[in-house]
């Protein structure tokens, strides 16, 4: 039986690669900070209880080297960051911390006392910052535009290196956007699916939302964990970009969660003043605020996955209104006390 750890594993990602992982029979080992709480993913997924929990601390150099310790983990799957790209413009240092050394310190922890372990480490699409319309490929060149990108970055690069010097069996995935009923509130695709299942049932007005011309490749975080299993069982390390290879406008997203949930937005003004405006009721649905824009923001991102496809035979299924679909759906039958399919 083999052994997984999965920083983060509370997360989106962790949570679906470890119920991933269960079913594929391992043994697997969920690692969060001492004192993070909240499993209602690993509830949602039917599998609360059944991943072994080991406190890890990517801050601490002997923490992360008596979880190797205590358990000898075949792969590891690190997934524990500060992830919200906002919010390191407020905290870049600790951001850095996390994100970017503590990266080092674990794959150093690796080359040390468990130099046989796999390990695939997430990086992100926000690498390529803003360089036109093309489709990022593992050859474009990086250039992050927030400090999150930056420390993503140093992750990236640190595990490229170690791999490289050291010879660690350690691959990136440059992982596009990936959304989910798992998604946390704070990211805008879950923010827009409560506010349509909300504004449904009568319980909310409205929603507001920043840049509704950034455009974004979004995919199915659940298709996702499988592309970066598959990673890992590759005889030889490398990196790879999982993305769907269409791109999709904010205000793609918003007007077609709200088609998933029978209301019909018209667009009313421009910039800061446009509007959604429910074209059957003329109620507004959807308003802008400055608040919610990135001091920096990248325009566009696209990836090229040809070669997860020819290497790992993996490739996205759901298509973007599918799920923009499925996730306003969770969140009504959340409101109705139902059973979230995921």
């Amino acid at each position: 039986m083999k052994r997984a750890l999965i920083t983060g594993y509370r997360g989106q990602d962790g949570s679906y690669l470890s119920r991933l992982l269960l079913e594929k029979g391992y043994q697997v080992y969920g690692a969060d900070r001492a004192g993070d709480a909240g499993s209602w993913r690993l509830r949602d997924l039917g599998i609360e209880g059944r991943v072994k929990e080991t406190a890890l601390d990517l801050l601490e150099p002997t923490n992360i080297a008596y979880a190797l310790d205590k358990v000898k983990p075949d792969e590891i799957y690190n997934f524990a960051a500060q992830s919200f790209v906002g919010i390191s413009f407020e905290q870049p240092v600790l951001t850095a911390e996390i994100n970017a050394v503590g990266v080092a310190r674990l794959l150093d922890a690796v080359r040390k006392a468990a130099p046989k372990t796999r390990l695939f480490q997430a990086s992100t699409a926000e690498l390529f910052g803003s360089l036109g319309s093309a489709q990022k490929n593992e050859t474009t060149d990086f250039h992050p535009r927030s400090p999150y990108a930056v420390s993503k970055l140093y992750a990236h690069w640190i595990t490229v290196n170690y791999r490289q010097v050291f010879g660690l069996h350690a691959s990136c995935g440059i992982l596009f956007n990936h959304e989910s009923p798992l998604r946390g509130e704070e990211f805008v695709t879950r923010k827009i699916a409560m506010a349509v299942a909300r504004i449904k049932k009568g319980l909310q007005e409205n929603v507001t939302v920043g840049n509704l011309d950034a455009l974004r490749d979004w995919g199915y975080a659940r298709e996702f964990v499988q592309g970066m299993w598959l990673m890992l069982q590759q005889p030889k390390a490398d990196d790879y970009i999982l993305a769907t290879g269409e791109t999709h406008s904010v205000r793609e997203f918003v007007g077609t969660a709200f088609a998933a949930g029978g209301i019909k937005l018209a667009w009313k003004g421009r910039g800061l003043s446009e509007k959604g405006v429910d074209a059957k009721s003329g109620k507004v649905r959807v308003e802008i605020s400055k608040d919610f824009y990135r001091p920096a923001d990248v325009k566009e991102l696209v990836g090229d996955a040809s070669k997860a496809r020819k290497v790992l035979g993996w490739a996205p299924k759901t298509k973007f209104s599918a799920l923009a679909a499925l996730m306003v759906d969770a969140e009504i039958r959340r409101l109705e006390g139902k059973k979230v399919k995921l």
